[in-house]
């Protein structure tokens, strides 16, 4: 099955409201994996794990929301770190 297939299923099934729902408590435990990582409470598995479900709520959101529209604000952000990165010394504005 198709990943686009599978994210309209869960649309289908659940619809958006429950998807920026399950997106918000799946980076809340990845947020909480990395702190428990950072203590040495979990392992690296603990945090890829949590990683691994964020990163499919990811493909579900942006899937949603236009790839190419993503693809582009992307870009946009990539070009700012890349100038950030050329002058550490200044601080750049959102």
């Amino acid at each position: 099955m198709q990943m686009e297939q599978l994210y309209q299923k869960t649309l289908d099934r659940w619809g958006e409201d429950a998807q920026y729902d399950q997106t918000v408590e799946e980076c809340a435990e990845l947020i909480a994996a990395l702190k428990h990582f950072r203590r040495g409470k979990v392992n690296q598995q603990a945090v890829i794990d949590e990683l691994a479900d964020v990163t499919l709520m990811l493909g579900q959101l942006t899937w949603m929301f236009g790839t190419e529209r993503v693809k582009e604000s992307v870009q946009k952000k990539l070009e700012k770190l890349h100038k950030l990165l050329e002058a550490p010394d200044q601080q750049m504005e959102e």
